[in-house]
């Protein structure tokens, strides 16, 4: 006689769906590691552009040599540092968010499939406007596959069905 709830156990003979967890698509899994390559490219975009301190440099001292108010080799030595470093930790922090959106989308949430996509439709803007290079391009495949996988309608549905099991 206790007052503790009654749980199903593991071994019920009970469909997924009446015992709270749903069957995730391949749909849905897919878009996941879709979103999780594009995560991962933009970390190696990030690594890379630790290695590019000196072209950066080197445009910066050609920029100063047409501005009125000169910079000292160090000053502009020490801005390429800043800017690098901030640049990493800004597409880290990017990237753990994403893994994060990444995982909600997993868990059949539909507010990160909005967020994801949203997110990519920025990326895609950027290399529109912006200059791209190979590695943007690639993760921002990447992050279309995602989000076409993600509004599949098996994934429209899982995302529904996760809503009525929470």
């Amino acid at each position: 006689m206790t007052d503790l709830p009654a749980y199903p156990s593991s071994s019920s003979d009970q469909p997924a769906e009446r015992a709270g967890v749903l069957e995730r698509p391949g749909t849905i899994t897919g878009a996941f590691w879709a979103f999780v390559a594009a995560t991962a490219v933009g970390v190696v975009a990030a690594v890379l552009l630790l290695f590019s301190k000196d072209a950066l440099v080197d445009a910066a001292r050609r920029a100063n040599g047409q501005n009125a108010q000169q910079l000292t080799d160090a000053q502009i030595d020490q801005a390429a540092t800043i800017a690098i470093t901030m640049g990493v930790a800004i597409a880290l922090v990017v990237a753990l968010l994403h893994l994060l959106f990444a995982f909600k989308l997993r868990a059949g949430r539909n507010w990160a499939r909005i967020v994801l996509t949203v997110l990519t439709a920025l990326q895609v803007l950027s290399l529109l406007f912006g200059q791209g290079t190979v590695i943007g391009y690639a993760s921002a495949v990447c992050g279309v596959v995602g989000v076409v996988l993600s509004f599949l309608p098996e994934s429209s549905r899982y995302i529904a069905e996760s809503k009525t099991v929470r």
